[in-house]
Order: C-alpha cells, then structure tokens, then sequence
C-alpha cells in the first residue's frame, strides 16, 4: 500500500533486523521500528507495536528466524526451544503466530539459512492470500454497498492488502463506490486510528462511529453487510477476534444483514474443536482506563478517562458462533462456516 506516494508494506526483515511500521504511533505519526534481537521482536508483538492475524504471524516468524540466527552452536535446538517459548507466549490467541513458528522452527532444525527462507515465505504467502481474499470479498460487494467494519483488518494488520479490507479495496477498484462505517473499536481504538487512517490514505469514504452505534445505523436500514477479520478459526466454523464482533454479529443476525469474516486458511486451527477451546488473551487493563493521543503541540499524551480507583475488565477477543457467520472468505473462496465446508477447505 501507499503512505505518502511511497509502497510500504506492514513488516519486512532488512539484514538481520526486522522492521515494521509502529501501529500505536498512528494515525498521528508514521514511523519506522526496527527490532535487532527475536527478543525486540517479541516485544513489539506484545506490546501492539505491531498487531493483527498476519502481522503478527510474520513477525512470529521472523522472531523465530532471529533467534535461530542469534542461537550458539553448542546449544542451538534447546536455544530455539526456548525462543520457540518466548515467542508463543506473546499473543496467545492469534493462531497465525503459532502456524508461523511452526514452520520456521522446523526449517531452523535443518540450518540457519532455510529457516530465514521460511520466513521470507511465511510473510509472501500472506500478502498473496489476502490479495486473493479481496479478488473473492469483492463479489460480495455491490455497487454503492455500505459495510460496516470492526477491529481493524486491513493491510496494517497483515503484510499487506488486508482481509476485511481487502475486498473493499479491491471493490473501490471495481469502481462501485462502497461507503464504509467504521467501529471505532474500544479500548484500543484500532478502528478509529487505523482502520480510518488507511481509509483516508485511499480516498474511500467512511465514517467513524462509537461501537454503540451500530445498533442504530442498521435498525435505520443503513448498513447492508458486515466484514470483519478472524484471529483464530475452530475446525467448526466458530470465530475468535476482537472484543465487540460477537455484538456485531448479533445485531446483524437480529436485523437479517450478511455477516462475513476474512481469514486466510492460515488462520484456522484444525486442532481446535470449537470455541470453547480458543484460549483468551486478557490484556492489561489501564488499556482500558487510560487512552493515547496527542496535545494542541502534537505531542504524544496519555490520559486517565475513567473513575479513579476503579478496575477495568480487558479480555482482548470473544467468539462469534458459527451459526451467526453468513460465510468465511478465504483465499480459495468463500465457504460455509461449518465443519464439513473447513473440512473440506483444508484438504486442498
């Protein structure tokens, strides 16, 4: 994508160091991160510096592809072992994560090399899956569509393209002038910073809306359909992502609007019956009683904007029900949120 007049994508690796576009900066500043040790890495995955199913994946991998650079000779495998670890437990319910240290860590047995290779592929894959998603998601656009989003899912949150976003993209291009609502997403506001933000960047029209509005816009008859992302997928069909789509895919079951979700099958978890068995991540919670923005000099700030004394509750994700999901778009297609439809999905 463009910032700028300039093609950036969300994550890359240049020599041993792996960069990435800082997420909580925006939309107020645009800069570049650079992480020299797996270890920086996985810090900037858990503290959002970078964030998203496959944005996070990539960094996963490429994590793990540092550490078996950074590993001894004399103790190379239990070192990564311990990496492995270290990277997994940075955001425990993004199964990109895991799919992506899976498959450097192996590379990593057989040398230092094939394991940066994995990673390089890891990161390729996703930006070609999620182009494919929006090829797909388009078709379930039409013209003068109005889409309602939550989270954000576009290509800050893979290494490019997007899911959610994709489609829209790829329907803008199409020139059916889509107008898109965009859940401002509490507590973190990724709607309202990013989400907005790389809207603005492309010239589609959108409007920011408090996540309690949506209710009202779609009782109004003025959303037409849902397109959320996924962090994790249940062999069932059932959807884990951002706190809040569970309450999207409610009302829009209520008022009868199609419900999508878009996910690369990377995101899917063939070990995971349903989900109940989705670990959620909770997060800590001055996310929730402090917000970040910046003064009248463009300063970064932090402010408290809840009752002093008091607690908050952040768990970072809740679980969509299969049976409320219109269909999941995947890079191969759309298909049913069953289990015989994923079945069947994974085999090819």
């Amino acid at each position: 994508m463009l910032v700028n007049g300039k093609s950036y994508q969300t994550i890359w690796m240049e020599g041993s160091s792996v960069m990435m576009i800082h997420q909580n900066m925006l939309p107020f500043n645009f800069h570049i991160h650079e992480c020299k040790t797996y270890w920086d890495t996985c810090m900037a995955i858990t503290e959002m510096v970078v964030r998203g199913a496959g944005a996070i994946g990539a960094a996963a991998g490429y994590a793990m592809a540092q550490a078996c650079m950074e590993a001894p000779e004399e103790n190379y495998i239990g070192f990564l072992k311990e990496a492995r670890q270290d990277i997994e437990s940075t955001r425990p319910t993004a199964r990109n994560l895991f799919y992506a240290v899976e498959r450097v860590f192996e590379a990593g047995k057989i040398s230092r090399e094939k394991a940066m290779e994995e990673a390089v592929e890891v990161a390729r894959k996703d930006a070609e899956d999620t182009r494919s998603i929006g090829l797909y998601g388009s078709q379930l656009i039409r013209s003068k569509s109005r889409i309602l989003t939550h989270c954000n899912a576009g290509w800050l949150a893979f290494v490019d393209y997007g899911t959610a976003l994709s489609p829209i993209y790829t329907a803008r291009d199409q020139k059916k002038n889509v107008f898109v609502y965009v859940d401002e997403t509490r507590p973190r506001g990724q709607g309202a910073r990013l989400t907005a933000w790389e809207l603005n960047n492309e010239n589609i029209p959108h409007l920011i809306i408090p996540d309690n509005a949506a209710a009202g816009l779609m009782a109004e008859g003025k959303i037409d359909l849902v397109i959320v992302g996924a962090d994790r997928i249940a062999r069932n069909g059932d959807v884990a992502n951002k706190i809040g789509t569970l309450d999207r895919a409610i009302l829009a079951s209520h008022y009868g609007i199609p419900f999508y979700v878009a996910a690369p099958t990377s995101t899917f978890d063939k070990d995971c019956k349903s989900g109940k068995d989705i670990v959620i991540e909770h997060r800590n919670q001055d996310e929730v009683l402090y917000q970040d923005g910046i003064d009248t000099n463009g300063n970064m700030v932090r402010i408290r904007v809840a009752s002093p004394g008091s607690d908050a509750y952040n768990p970072a994700f809740d679980v969509t029900p299969a049976k409320l999901i219109s269909g999941i778009i995947t890079e191969k297609g759309v298909v049913k949120a069953h289990y015989q439809s994923i079945a069947a999905l994974l085999k090819n």
